[in-house]
Protein backbone atom coordinates (compact mmCIF):
# COMPACT_ATOMS: atom_id res chain seq x y z
CA UNK A 1 0.00 0.00 0.00
CA UNK A 2 1.41 3.36 -1.05
CA UNK A 3 1.11 6.34 1.29
CA UNK A 4 -0.80 8.11 -1.48
CA UNK A 5 -3.58 5.54 -0.98
CA UNK A 6 -4.03 6.53 2.67
CA UNK A 7 -7.49 7.89 3.44
CA UNK A 8 -8.34 10.01 6.47
CA UNK A 9 -11.66 9.82 8.28
CA UNK A 10 -12.95 11.30 11.49
CA UNK A 11 -15.65 10.82 14.09
CA UNK A 12 -19.02 12.36 13.42
CA UNK A 13 -20.50 14.64 16.06
CA UNK A 14 -24.27 14.59 16.31
CA UNK A 15 -25.33 16.09 19.62
CA UNK A 16 -28.41 18.21 20.18
CA UNK A 17 -29.30 20.40 18.40
CA UNK A 18 -29.40 18.12 15.36
CA UNK A 19 -28.74 20.99 12.95
CA UNK A 20 -25.20 21.35 14.30
CA UNK A 21 -24.40 17.80 13.26
CA UNK A 22 -25.64 18.42 9.74
CA UNK A 23 -23.44 21.50 9.50
CA UNK A 24 -20.45 19.53 10.85
CA UNK A 25 -20.66 16.66 8.36
CA UNK A 26 -21.06 19.10 5.46
CA UNK A 27 -18.03 21.03 6.67
CA UNK A 28 -15.97 17.83 7.03
CA UNK A 29 -16.73 17.01 3.41
CA UNK A 30 -15.71 20.52 2.35
CA UNK A 31 -12.42 20.15 4.26
CA UNK A 32 -11.57 17.01 2.28
CA UNK A 33 -12.06 14.23 4.80
CA UNK A 34 -12.62 10.86 3.16
CA UNK A 35 -15.04 9.35 5.69
CA UNK A 36 -17.09 10.05 8.81
CA UNK A 37 -17.96 7.47 11.45
CA UNK A 38 -20.52 7.40 14.25
CA UNK A 39 -20.53 5.37 17.45
CA UNK A 40 -23.63 3.18 17.67
CA UNK A 41 -24.09 3.71 21.41
CA UNK A 42 -26.87 4.02 23.93
CA UNK A 43 -24.47 5.26 26.60
CA UNK A 44 -21.04 6.86 26.69
CA UNK A 45 -17.81 5.31 27.92
CA UNK A 46 -17.65 8.15 30.46
CA UNK A 47 -19.19 7.43 33.90
CA UNK A 48 -21.57 10.07 35.21
CA UNK A 49 -19.70 9.87 38.52
CA UNK A 50 -16.75 11.73 37.00
CA UNK A 51 -18.81 13.95 34.70
CA UNK A 52 -18.03 17.13 36.62
CA UNK A 53 -16.50 20.43 35.43
CA UNK A 54 -13.25 19.84 37.32
CA UNK A 55 -12.64 16.72 35.21
CA UNK A 56 -14.60 17.48 32.03
CA UNK A 57 -15.10 21.16 31.25
CA UNK A 58 -18.01 20.36 28.95
CA UNK A 59 -19.92 19.05 31.99
CA UNK A 60 -20.53 22.68 32.96
CA UNK A 61 -23.13 22.99 30.20
CA UNK A 62 -24.10 19.37 29.44
CA UNK A 63 -25.79 17.49 32.26
CA UNK A 64 -24.87 14.02 31.03
CA UNK A 65 -22.20 12.35 28.88
CA UNK A 66 -24.79 9.94 27.49
CA UNK A 67 -26.07 12.02 24.57
CA UNK A 68 -26.44 9.89 21.44
CA UNK A 69 -28.80 10.14 18.53
CA UNK A 70 -29.46 6.82 16.82
CA UNK A 71 -26.44 6.14 14.61
CA UNK A 72 -28.31 4.80 11.59
CA UNK A 73 -30.84 7.64 11.56
CA UNK A 74 -27.93 10.05 11.83
CA UNK A 75 -26.12 8.42 8.91
CA UNK A 76 -29.31 8.67 6.84
CA UNK A 77 -29.48 12.44 7.34
CA UNK A 78 -25.73 12.77 6.72
CA UNK A 79 -26.08 10.77 3.50
CA UNK A 80 -28.83 13.05 2.24
CA UNK A 81 -26.79 16.14 3.16
CA UNK A 82 -23.48 15.19 1.47
CA UNK A 83 -22.27 14.06 -1.94
CA UNK A 84 -18.80 12.50 -1.71
CA UNK A 85 -17.72 11.48 1.78
CA UNK A 86 -18.02 7.85 2.96
CA UNK A 87 -20.25 7.19 5.97
CA UNK A 88 -20.57 4.39 8.50
CA UNK A 89 -21.03 3.23 12.09
CA UNK A 90 -17.96 2.35 14.13
CA UNK A 91 -19.38 -0.06 14.91
CA UNK A 92 -22.87 -1.55 15.16
CA UNK A 93 -23.70 -5.05 16.46
CA UNK A 94 -26.33 -7.76 16.35
CA UNK A 95 -27.61 -7.89 19.92
CA UNK A 96 -29.76 -4.79 19.49
CA UNK A 97 -30.17 -5.04 15.72
CA UNK A 98 -31.44 -8.20 13.98
CA UNK A 99 -29.30 -9.13 10.93
CA UNK A 100 -32.30 -8.93 8.59
CA UNK A 101 -33.03 -5.42 9.86
CA UNK A 102 -29.37 -4.47 9.37
CA UNK A 103 -29.44 -5.90 5.85
CA UNK A 104 -32.45 -3.77 4.95
CA UNK A 105 -31.21 -0.67 6.78
CA UNK A 106 -27.86 -0.64 5.04
CA UNK A 107 -29.35 -1.16 1.60
CA UNK A 108 -31.59 1.80 2.39
CA UNK A 109 -28.57 3.86 3.47
CA UNK A 110 -26.78 2.67 0.33
CA UNK A 111 -29.52 4.27 -1.77
CA UNK A 112 -29.67 7.45 0.32
CA UNK A 113 -25.89 7.89 0.01
CA UNK A 114 -25.71 6.68 -3.61
CA UNK A 115 -23.26 3.94 -2.70
CA UNK A 116 -21.22 5.68 0.02
CA UNK A 117 -22.14 3.71 3.15
CA UNK A 118 -19.96 1.14 4.94
CA UNK A 119 -21.37 -1.44 7.34
CA UNK A 120 -19.00 -1.28 10.30
CA UNK A 121 -19.87 -4.14 12.61
CA UNK A 122 -18.41 -5.88 15.66
CA UNK A 123 -19.17 -8.36 18.41
CA UNK A 124 -20.71 -5.73 20.68
CA UNK A 125 -19.94 -3.82 23.87
CA UNK A 126 -21.26 -4.53 27.33
CA UNK A 127 -22.52 -1.03 28.06
CA UNK A 128 -24.91 -1.12 25.11
CA UNK A 129 -26.34 -4.54 25.93
CA UNK A 130 -26.24 -5.65 29.57
CA UNK A 131 -27.93 -2.65 31.28
CA UNK A 132 -30.87 -2.87 28.89
CA UNK A 133 -31.84 -6.44 29.70
CA UNK A 134 -30.43 -7.94 26.51
CA UNK A 135 -28.86 -11.35 27.00
CA UNK A 136 -25.13 -11.36 26.30
CA UNK A 137 -23.89 -14.69 24.96
CA UNK A 138 -21.35 -15.96 22.43
CA UNK A 139 -20.80 -12.59 20.70
CA UNK A 140 -18.26 -13.85 18.14
CA UNK A 141 -20.32 -16.81 16.95
CA UNK A 142 -23.36 -14.56 16.88
CA UNK A 143 -21.58 -12.00 14.72
CA UNK A 144 -20.41 -14.60 12.21
CA UNK A 145 -23.92 -15.97 11.84
CA UNK A 146 -25.32 -12.47 11.43
CA UNK A 147 -22.89 -11.59 8.64
CA UNK A 148 -23.81 -14.79 6.82
CA UNK A 149 -27.50 -13.91 7.09
CA UNK A 150 -26.93 -10.36 5.86
CA UNK A 151 -25.05 -11.62 2.82
CA UNK A 152 -27.62 -14.35 2.18
CA UNK A 153 -30.45 -11.81 2.11
CA UNK A 154 -28.49 -9.35 0.01
CA UNK A 155 -27.46 -11.86 -2.61
CA UNK A 156 -30.83 -13.58 -3.09
CA UNK A 157 -34.00 -11.95 -4.36
CA UNK A 158 -36.00 -15.12 -3.76
CA UNK A 159 -37.05 -16.54 -0.42
CA UNK A 160 -34.30 -18.19 1.65
CA UNK A 161 -33.98 -20.42 4.71
CA UNK A 162 -31.25 -20.33 7.35
CA UNK A 163 -30.89 -22.79 10.21
CA UNK A 164 -28.53 -21.19 12.70
CA UNK A 165 -27.82 -21.31 16.43
CA UNK A 166 -29.08 -17.78 17.04
CA UNK A 167 -31.49 -17.13 14.19
CA UNK A 168 -33.66 -19.35 12.06
CA UNK A 169 -35.06 -17.99 8.81
CA UNK A 170 -37.89 -19.71 6.93
CA UNK A 171 -39.17 -18.33 3.63
CA UNK A 172 -37.41 -15.01 4.33
CA UNK A 173 -36.94 -12.53 1.51
CA UNK A 174 -35.37 -9.11 0.99
CA UNK A 175 -36.00 -7.97 -2.55
CA UNK A 176 -34.27 -4.59 -2.30
CA UNK A 177 -31.26 -4.26 -4.62
CA UNK A 178 -28.21 -2.09 -3.84
CA UNK A 179 -27.95 1.38 -5.37
CA UNK A 180 -25.44 0.07 -7.91
CA UNK A 181 -26.48 -3.37 -9.10
CA UNK A 182 -24.28 -6.11 -7.67
CA UNK A 183 -22.31 -3.70 -5.44
CA UNK A 184 -23.35 -4.18 -1.82
CA UNK A 185 -22.19 -2.03 1.11
CA UNK A 186 -18.75 -3.24 2.21
CA UNK A 187 -18.65 -4.96 5.60
CA UNK A 188 -15.80 -3.77 7.83
CA UNK A 189 -15.29 -5.83 10.98
CA UNK A 190 -14.02 -4.45 14.28
CA UNK A 191 -11.74 -7.38 15.13
CA UNK A 192 -8.88 -7.78 17.62
CA UNK A 193 -8.68 -11.36 18.84
CA UNK A 194 -7.72 -14.44 16.77
CA UNK A 195 -11.23 -15.79 16.07
CA UNK A 196 -12.47 -12.39 14.96
CA UNK A 197 -9.38 -11.77 12.83
CA UNK A 198 -9.80 -15.13 11.13
CA UNK A 199 -13.47 -14.33 10.51
CA UNK A 200 -12.52 -11.00 8.97
CA UNK A 201 -10.35 -12.80 6.45
CA UNK A 202 -13.21 -15.11 5.47
CA UNK A 203 -16.16 -12.72 5.54
CA UNK A 204 -15.03 -9.11 5.75
CA UNK A 205 -14.41 -6.47 3.11
CA UNK A 206 -12.48 -4.34 5.57
CA UNK A 207 -10.86 -4.42 9.00
CA UNK A 208 -11.64 -1.67 11.53
CA UNK A 209 -9.70 -2.25 14.77
CA UNK A 210 -9.00 0.19 17.57
CA UNK A 211 -6.61 0.40 20.54
CA UNK A 212 -3.62 -1.14 18.80
CA UNK A 213 0.07 -0.58 18.29
CA UNK A 214 2.19 -1.16 15.20
CA UNK A 215 3.42 -4.64 16.15
CA UNK A 216 -0.08 -5.91 16.89
CA UNK A 217 -1.47 -4.34 13.72
CA UNK A 218 1.16 -6.02 11.55
CA UNK A 219 0.66 -9.45 13.13
CA UNK A 220 -3.14 -9.20 13.09
CA UNK A 221 -3.22 -8.13 9.46
CA UNK A 222 -1.13 -11.16 8.59
CA UNK A 223 -3.70 -13.42 10.32
CA UNK A 224 -6.48 -11.79 8.30
CA UNK A 225 -4.65 -12.15 5.00
CA UNK A 226 -3.71 -15.77 5.69
CA UNK A 227 -7.35 -16.51 6.50
CA UNK A 228 -8.45 -14.84 3.27
CA UNK A 229 -6.04 -16.96 1.25
CA UNK A 230 -7.30 -20.17 2.87
CA UNK A 231 -10.85 -19.12 2.01
CA UNK A 232 -9.89 -18.57 -1.61
CA UNK A 233 -10.27 -14.80 -1.36
CA UNK A 234 -7.97 -12.01 -2.49
CA UNK A 235 -6.23 -10.70 0.68
CA UNK A 236 -5.55 -7.40 -1.05
CA UNK A 237 -9.27 -6.79 -1.46
CA UNK A 238 -9.73 -6.44 2.31
CA UNK A 239 -9.29 -2.80 3.32
CA UNK A 240 -7.11 -2.35 6.43
CA UNK A 241 -8.21 0.59 8.57
CA UNK A 242 -7.72 1.91 12.10
CA UNK A 243 -10.10 3.70 14.45
CA UNK A 244 -8.07 5.58 17.01
CA UNK A 245 -7.99 8.78 19.01
CA UNK A 246 -5.30 11.40 18.58
CA UNK A 247 -4.24 14.47 20.56
CA UNK A 248 -3.11 17.36 18.40
CA UNK A 249 -1.18 20.43 19.43
CA UNK A 250 1.82 22.35 18.12
CA UNK A 251 3.49 21.77 21.49
CA UNK A 252 4.67 18.18 22.11
CA UNK A 253 4.53 18.65 25.88
CA UNK A 254 0.95 19.87 25.71
CA UNK A 255 -0.06 16.64 23.98
CA UNK A 256 1.48 14.67 26.83
CA UNK A 257 -0.29 16.87 29.36
CA UNK A 258 -3.62 16.12 27.69
CA UNK A 259 -2.85 12.40 27.71
CA UNK A 260 -2.46 12.61 31.48
CA UNK A 261 -5.90 14.09 32.12
CA UNK A 262 -8.65 11.93 33.67
CA UNK A 263 -10.83 12.18 30.55
CA UNK A 264 -8.03 10.84 28.36
CA UNK A 265 -7.17 8.10 30.84
CA UNK A 266 -10.81 7.05 31.01
CA UNK A 267 -10.63 5.69 27.46
CA UNK A 268 -8.11 3.14 28.72
CA UNK A 269 -10.88 1.45 30.70
CA UNK A 270 -12.20 -0.17 27.51
CA UNK A 271 -8.78 -1.25 26.26
CA UNK A 272 -8.26 -5.05 26.27
CA UNK A 273 -6.01 -6.43 29.04
CA UNK A 274 -3.48 -7.78 26.54
CA UNK A 275 -2.69 -4.21 25.47
CA UNK A 276 -1.73 -3.36 29.06
CA UNK A 277 0.32 -6.57 29.28
CA UNK A 278 2.33 -5.62 26.20
CA UNK A 279 3.59 -2.63 28.17
CA UNK A 280 4.28 -4.63 31.31
CA UNK A 281 1.34 -3.34 33.35
CA UNK A 282 -2.07 -4.63 34.40
CA UNK A 283 -5.51 -3.29 33.55
CA UNK A 284 -6.72 -1.14 36.48
CA UNK A 285 -9.61 -3.55 37.04
CA UNK A 286 -7.51 -6.72 36.84
CA UNK A 287 -5.56 -8.83 34.38
CA UNK A 288 -8.66 -10.70 33.17
CA UNK A 289 -10.89 -7.65 32.84
CA UNK A 290 -11.96 -7.22 29.22
CA UNK A 291 -12.93 -3.59 28.96
CA UNK A 292 -15.32 -3.43 26.01
CA UNK A 293 -17.26 -6.43 27.24
CA UNK A 294 -17.35 -5.60 30.96
CA UNK A 295 -17.10 -1.83 31.40
CA UNK A 296 -20.55 -0.49 32.29
CA UNK A 297 -19.88 3.20 33.07
CA UNK A 298 -23.09 3.75 35.04
CA UNK A 299 -22.02 1.14 37.61
CA UNK A 300 -18.84 2.83 38.85
CA UNK A 301 -18.85 5.38 41.65
CA UNK A 302 -16.51 8.36 41.67
CA UNK A 303 -14.03 6.93 44.20
CA UNK A 304 -13.62 3.67 42.27
CA UNK A 305 -13.13 5.49 38.98
CA UNK A 306 -10.61 8.01 40.30
CA UNK A 307 -8.57 5.21 41.87
CA UNK A 308 -8.61 3.29 38.59
CA UNK A 309 -7.60 6.35 36.57
CA UNK A 310 -4.64 6.92 38.86
CA UNK A 311 -3.28 3.53 37.78
CA UNK A 312 -3.25 4.42 34.08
Amino acid sequence: MDIDDLKIGTEGTFLPPFENGIYTVKRLEELGYDSVWWADHLMSWIPESIWTPDIAEVAAYRDTPHLYFDALCTIAVAAWSTKRILLGPAVTETFRRHPAVLAQAFLTLDHLSKGRVILGIGAGEGENVTPYGIKWNKPVSRLEEAIKIIKLLWENDKKVDFDGKFWKLKDAVLGLEPYEKGKYPPIWIGAHRPKMLEMTGRLGDGWLPSWTDLDFYRDALEIIRDSAKRAGRDPGAITPALYTYVFLDEDHEECHRMLGTPMAKNFAMVVPPEVFKRYGVQHPFGENYYGLLEFIPTRYDRKTMLEALEKV
